[in-house]
Protein backbone atom coordinates (compact mmCIF):
# COMPACT_ATOMS: atom_id res chain seq x y z
CA UNK A 1 0.00 0.00 0.00
CA UNK A 2 1.42 3.38 -1.02
CA UNK A 3 1.89 5.86 1.84
CA UNK A 4 -0.53 8.78 2.18
CA UNK A 5 0.69 12.33 1.70
CA UNK A 6 0.08 14.74 4.56
CA UNK A 7 0.65 18.43 3.85
CA UNK A 8 1.33 20.37 7.05
CA UNK A 9 1.42 24.07 7.70
CA UNK A 10 0.18 26.72 10.07
CA UNK A 11 -2.96 28.48 8.86
CA UNK A 12 -2.34 30.96 6.01
CA UNK A 13 1.04 29.48 5.15
CA UNK A 14 0.21 28.68 1.52
CA UNK A 15 -0.93 25.10 2.04
CA UNK A 16 -4.00 25.59 -0.17
CA UNK A 17 -1.76 26.64 -3.05
CA UNK A 18 0.39 23.54 -2.57
CA UNK A 19 -2.69 21.32 -2.28
CA UNK A 20 -4.05 22.62 -5.58
CA UNK A 21 -0.72 21.99 -7.28
CA UNK A 22 -0.42 18.46 -5.92
CA UNK A 23 -4.03 17.63 -6.74
CA UNK A 24 -3.32 18.30 -10.43
CA UNK A 25 -0.89 15.39 -10.46
CA UNK A 26 -2.28 12.44 -12.40
CA UNK A 27 -1.61 9.99 -9.55
CA UNK A 28 -2.45 11.99 -6.42
CA UNK A 29 -5.85 13.13 -5.12
CA UNK A 30 -5.70 15.98 -2.59
CA UNK A 31 -9.19 17.08 -1.52
CA UNK A 32 -10.11 20.26 0.25
CA UNK A 33 -9.78 20.38 4.05
CA UNK A 34 -11.35 17.41 5.82
CA UNK A 35 -11.74 18.40 9.51
CA UNK A 36 -13.26 15.01 10.39
CA UNK A 37 -10.21 12.93 11.36
CA UNK A 38 -10.05 13.92 15.07
CA UNK A 39 -13.84 13.56 15.34
CA UNK A 40 -13.83 10.03 13.95
CA UNK A 41 -10.84 9.11 16.11
CA UNK A 42 -12.60 10.32 19.25
CA UNK A 43 -15.84 8.56 18.38
CA UNK A 44 -14.55 5.19 17.23
CA UNK A 45 -11.27 4.24 18.89
CA UNK A 46 -8.65 1.99 17.36
CA UNK A 47 -11.03 -0.71 16.01
CA UNK A 48 -14.22 0.91 14.73
CA UNK A 49 -17.41 -1.00 14.13
CA UNK A 50 -18.00 -0.65 10.36
CA UNK A 51 -21.77 -0.06 10.65
CA UNK A 52 -21.40 2.69 13.28
CA UNK A 53 -18.50 4.20 11.39
CA UNK A 54 -20.46 4.43 8.13
CA UNK A 55 -23.46 5.85 9.98
CA UNK A 56 -21.23 8.71 11.12
CA UNK A 57 -19.98 9.23 7.58
CA UNK A 58 -23.56 9.84 6.46
CA UNK A 59 -23.61 12.81 8.85
CA UNK A 60 -20.44 14.57 7.67
CA UNK A 61 -20.91 17.62 5.42
CA UNK A 62 -17.36 17.16 4.11
CA UNK A 63 -18.22 13.84 2.46
CA UNK A 64 -21.28 15.39 0.87
CA UNK A 65 -19.12 18.25 -0.46
CA UNK A 66 -16.53 15.77 -1.74
CA UNK A 67 -19.32 13.67 -3.32
CA UNK A 68 -18.06 10.57 -1.55
CA UNK A 69 -20.74 7.90 -1.17
CA UNK A 70 -20.61 6.36 2.35
CA UNK A 71 -21.81 3.06 0.86
CA UNK A 72 -18.73 2.98 -1.38
CA UNK A 73 -16.61 3.41 1.75
CA UNK A 74 -18.56 0.63 3.48
CA UNK A 75 -17.58 -1.80 0.72
CA UNK A 76 -13.93 -1.24 1.63
CA UNK A 77 -14.39 -1.98 5.34
CA UNK A 78 -14.27 -5.27 7.23
CA UNK A 79 -14.66 -6.27 10.85
CA UNK A 80 -11.41 -5.77 12.72
CA UNK A 81 -10.35 -2.89 10.46
CA UNK A 82 -8.05 -0.35 12.12
CA UNK A 83 -9.10 3.26 12.50
CA UNK A 84 -6.36 4.35 10.09
CA UNK A 85 -7.58 1.89 7.45
CA UNK A 86 -11.20 2.96 7.93
CA UNK A 87 -10.44 6.66 7.51
CA UNK A 88 -8.11 5.92 4.60
CA UNK A 89 -11.02 4.16 2.85
CA UNK A 90 -12.76 7.55 2.57
CA UNK A 91 -9.80 8.99 0.73
CA UNK A 92 -9.36 5.93 -1.46
CA UNK A 93 -12.95 6.28 -2.65
CA UNK A 94 -12.34 9.98 -3.33
CA UNK A 95 -9.17 9.17 -5.28
CA UNK A 96 -10.70 6.25 -7.21
CA UNK A 97 -13.63 8.44 -8.30
CA UNK A 98 -11.03 10.69 -9.94
CA UNK A 99 -9.00 7.91 -11.50
CA UNK A 100 -6.09 8.27 -9.09
CA UNK A 101 -4.24 5.71 -7.00
CA UNK A 102 -2.85 7.81 -4.13
CA UNK A 103 -4.41 10.21 -1.68
CA UNK A 104 -3.38 13.01 0.60
CA UNK A 105 -4.75 15.49 3.11
CA UNK A 106 -4.22 19.17 3.77
CA UNK A 107 -5.92 20.50 6.89
CA UNK A 108 -3.97 23.11 8.89
CA UNK A 109 -6.07 22.39 11.99
CA UNK A 110 -4.30 19.03 12.20
CA UNK A 111 -1.11 20.79 13.26
CA UNK A 112 -2.61 20.26 16.73
CA UNK A 113 -3.02 16.52 16.09
CA UNK A 114 0.31 15.41 14.64
CA UNK A 115 0.72 12.42 16.95
CA UNK A 116 -2.74 11.22 15.90
CA UNK A 117 -1.78 11.40 12.20
CA UNK A 118 1.47 9.63 12.97
CA UNK A 119 -0.35 6.86 14.83
CA UNK A 120 -3.04 6.39 12.17
CA UNK A 121 -0.59 6.14 9.26
CA UNK A 122 2.86 5.12 10.48
CA UNK A 123 4.26 5.17 6.93
CA UNK A 124 2.81 8.55 5.88
CA UNK A 125 4.96 11.06 4.05
CA UNK A 126 4.86 14.61 5.43
CA UNK A 127 5.46 17.89 3.59
CA UNK A 128 5.62 20.88 5.94
CA UNK A 129 5.19 24.24 4.22
CA UNK A 130 6.70 27.01 6.34
CA UNK A 131 5.99 30.70 5.80
CA UNK A 132 7.38 33.70 7.64
CA UNK A 133 4.95 33.91 10.54
CA UNK A 134 4.62 37.67 10.29
CA UNK A 135 3.39 37.42 6.69
CA UNK A 136 1.06 34.59 7.67
CA UNK A 137 -0.27 36.78 10.49
CA UNK A 138 -1.05 39.57 8.05
CA UNK A 139 -2.97 37.11 5.91
CA UNK A 140 -4.89 35.56 8.78
CA UNK A 141 -5.87 38.84 10.40
CA UNK A 142 -7.18 40.10 7.04
CA UNK A 143 -9.52 37.12 6.58
CA UNK A 144 -13.25 37.96 6.41
CA UNK A 145 -15.47 37.10 9.36
CA UNK A 146 -17.15 33.73 9.12
CA UNK A 147 -14.42 32.00 7.12
CA UNK A 148 -12.43 30.45 9.99
CA UNK A 149 -13.78 28.56 12.99
CA UNK A 150 -13.42 30.76 16.07
CA UNK A 151 -12.17 28.63 18.94
CA UNK A 152 -11.32 29.99 22.37
CA UNK A 153 -7.70 30.26 21.25
CA UNK A 154 -8.42 31.85 17.85
CA UNK A 155 -5.84 34.60 17.18
CA UNK A 156 -7.15 38.14 17.16
CA UNK A 157 -3.81 39.97 17.22
CA UNK A 158 -0.34 39.45 15.79
CA UNK A 159 0.88 38.35 19.21
CA UNK A 160 -1.94 35.82 19.50
CA UNK A 161 -1.02 34.37 16.13
CA UNK A 162 2.64 34.26 17.15
CA UNK A 163 1.64 31.85 19.92
CA UNK A 164 -0.09 29.57 17.45
CA UNK A 165 2.64 29.83 14.83
CA UNK A 166 5.59 29.10 17.12
CA UNK A 167 3.76 26.27 18.92
CA UNK A 168 2.75 24.53 15.70
CA UNK A 169 6.08 24.98 13.92
CA UNK A 170 7.86 23.51 16.93
CA UNK A 171 5.40 20.60 16.97
CA UNK A 172 6.19 19.91 13.31
CA UNK A 173 9.91 19.97 14.05
CA UNK A 174 9.36 17.46 16.85
CA UNK A 175 7.50 15.28 14.34
CA UNK A 176 10.46 15.56 11.98
CA UNK A 177 12.77 14.22 14.67
CA UNK A 178 10.45 11.24 15.16
CA UNK A 179 9.80 10.30 11.53
CA UNK A 180 13.16 11.21 9.97
CA UNK A 181 13.31 10.95 6.18
CA UNK A 182 9.52 10.81 5.86
CA UNK A 183 9.41 14.55 6.64
CA UNK A 184 10.26 17.30 4.16
CA UNK A 185 10.26 21.01 4.97
CA UNK A 186 9.68 23.53 2.18
CA UNK A 187 9.53 27.31 2.40
CA UNK A 188 6.47 29.07 1.02
CA UNK A 189 8.76 31.81 -0.22
CA UNK A 190 10.63 29.27 -2.37
CA UNK A 191 7.40 27.72 -3.64
CA UNK A 192 6.14 31.02 -5.04
CA UNK A 193 9.53 32.28 -6.26
CA UNK A 194 10.66 29.05 -7.98
CA UNK A 195 7.59 26.79 -8.08
CA UNK A 196 8.90 24.18 -10.48
CA UNK A 197 12.09 23.71 -8.48
CA UNK A 198 10.11 23.38 -5.24
CA UNK A 199 7.60 20.96 -6.77
CA UNK A 200 10.33 18.77 -8.22
CA UNK A 201 11.83 18.49 -4.75
CA UNK A 202 8.44 17.64 -3.25
CA UNK A 203 7.66 15.09 -5.96
CA UNK A 204 10.98 13.37 -5.39
CA UNK A 205 10.15 13.12 -1.68
CA UNK A 206 6.75 11.62 -2.49
CA UNK A 207 8.03 9.17 -5.11
CA UNK A 208 6.18 10.94 -7.94
CA UNK A 209 7.38 12.21 -11.28
CA UNK A 210 7.04 15.98 -11.71
CA UNK A 211 4.26 16.92 -14.11
CA UNK A 212 4.08 20.41 -15.72
CA UNK A 213 0.29 20.36 -15.29
CA UNK A 214 0.87 20.94 -11.57
CA UNK A 215 1.75 24.54 -12.40
CA UNK A 216 -1.23 25.10 -14.69
CA UNK A 217 -3.89 25.60 -12.05
CA UNK A 218 -4.57 29.33 -12.55
CA UNK A 219 -8.12 29.91 -13.74
CA UNK A 220 -9.13 26.28 -13.17
CA UNK A 221 -9.95 26.40 -9.44
CA UNK A 222 -13.47 27.31 -8.33
CA UNK A 223 -13.04 29.92 -5.62
CA UNK A 224 -16.44 31.58 -6.08
CA UNK A 225 -17.44 30.76 -2.49
CA UNK A 226 -13.99 31.28 -0.98
CA UNK A 227 -13.17 34.99 -0.68
CA UNK A 228 -9.92 34.20 1.15
CA UNK A 229 -8.56 32.11 -1.75
CA UNK A 230 -8.97 34.50 -4.69
CA UNK A 231 -5.24 34.51 -5.42
CA UNK A 232 -5.61 30.99 -6.82
CA UNK A 233 -6.98 32.69 -9.91
CA UNK A 234 -3.39 33.73 -10.68
CA UNK A 235 -0.03 31.94 -10.96
CA UNK A 236 2.30 31.88 -7.90
CA UNK A 237 3.08 35.44 -6.87
CA UNK A 238 5.97 36.37 -4.54
CA UNK A 239 5.56 39.23 -2.11
CA UNK A 240 1.78 39.07 -1.73
CA UNK A 241 2.27 39.92 1.94
CA UNK A 242 5.29 41.82 3.26
CA UNK A 243 5.45 42.43 6.98
CA UNK A 244 8.20 45.02 6.47
CA UNK A 245 5.84 47.33 4.59
CA UNK A 246 2.41 46.22 5.78
CA UNK A 247 2.69 45.38 9.49
CA UNK A 248 2.79 47.96 12.24
CA UNK A 249 6.13 48.11 14.02
CA UNK A 250 4.46 47.40 17.36
CA UNK A 251 2.85 44.25 15.92
CA UNK A 252 6.16 43.08 14.45
CA UNK A 253 7.87 43.48 17.81
CA UNK A 254 5.01 41.77 19.64
CA UNK A 255 5.20 38.82 17.25
CA UNK A 256 8.99 38.57 17.53
CA UNK A 257 8.89 38.77 21.33
CA UNK A 258 7.03 35.45 21.29
CA UNK A 259 8.33 33.72 18.15
CA UNK A 260 11.65 35.44 17.44
CA UNK A 261 13.75 32.41 18.34
CA UNK A 262 11.85 30.17 15.89
CA UNK A 263 12.02 32.83 13.16
CA UNK A 264 15.77 33.07 13.70
CA UNK A 265 16.21 29.27 13.66
CA UNK A 266 14.47 29.22 10.29
CA UNK A 267 16.74 31.95 8.96
CA UNK A 268 14.16 34.73 8.79
CA UNK A 269 15.29 38.30 9.38
CA UNK A 270 14.37 39.89 12.69
CA UNK A 271 13.51 43.52 13.25
CA UNK A 272 15.00 43.28 16.75
CA UNK A 273 17.94 40.87 16.94
CA UNK A 274 17.59 40.40 20.70
CA UNK A 275 14.36 38.45 20.09
CA UNK A 276 16.43 35.56 18.75
CA UNK A 277 17.25 34.68 22.35
CA UNK A 278 13.70 33.44 22.95
CA UNK A 279 10.61 34.71 24.76
CA UNK A 280 10.91 36.53 28.03
CA UNK A 281 8.65 36.05 31.08
CA UNK A 282 5.73 38.06 29.69
CA UNK A 283 5.82 36.26 26.35
CA UNK A 284 6.10 32.89 28.08
CA UNK A 285 3.01 33.77 30.08
CA UNK A 286 1.14 34.58 26.90
CA UNK A 287 2.22 31.29 25.38
CA UNK A 288 1.06 29.42 28.47
CA UNK A 289 -2.34 31.13 28.28
CA UNK A 290 -2.67 30.17 24.60
CA UNK A 291 -1.84 26.53 25.35
CA UNK A 292 -4.34 26.45 28.21
CA UNK A 293 -7.13 27.89 26.05
CA UNK A 294 -6.33 25.47 23.23
CA UNK A 295 -6.31 22.50 25.60
CA UNK A 296 -9.64 23.57 27.09
CA UNK A 297 -11.21 23.92 23.64
CA UNK A 298 -9.96 20.51 22.54
CA UNK A 299 -11.19 18.91 25.75
CA UNK A 300 -14.64 20.44 25.32
CA UNK A 301 -14.78 19.41 21.66
CA UNK A 302 -13.72 15.88 22.55
CA UNK A 303 -16.41 15.60 25.22
CA UNK A 304 -19.13 16.75 22.80
CA UNK A 305 -17.93 14.53 19.98
CA UNK A 306 -17.93 11.43 22.19
CA UNK A 307 -21.44 12.15 23.49
CA UNK A 308 -24.94 11.59 22.02
CA UNK A 309 -25.08 15.36 21.50
CA UNK A 310 -22.84 14.94 18.45
CA UNK A 311 -25.48 12.79 16.75
CA UNK A 312 -28.20 15.34 17.45
CA UNK A 313 -26.04 18.11 16.03
CA UNK A 314 -25.19 16.01 12.95
CA UNK A 315 -28.36 14.58 11.42
CA UNK A 316 -27.97 12.19 8.51
CA UNK A 317 -27.36 13.97 5.23
CA UNK A 318 -27.63 10.92 2.97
Amino acid sequence: MTPPVIVLGVSRSGTTLLRVMLDRHSELAMPDESFFIPQLARRHGERPDPARFVDDLRRLPTLRDWRVDPEAVAHRLRHGVSLGEAIAAIYYVYAADRGKRRWGDKTPAYMQHLRLLERLWPHALFVHLVRDGRDAALSLLAMPEGVATRTWAHPRTAADFACQWTTEVRAAHALARRVGARYLEVRYEQLVAAPEEALRRICEHLGLAFEPAMLEYAGTVDVSTKPHQQRLRRPPTPGVRDWRAQMKRADVLAFEAIAGDVLAELGYELLHAAHAAGPGPRARGRLARYLALRAAWNAAASAVQRSPLWLRRHPRLV
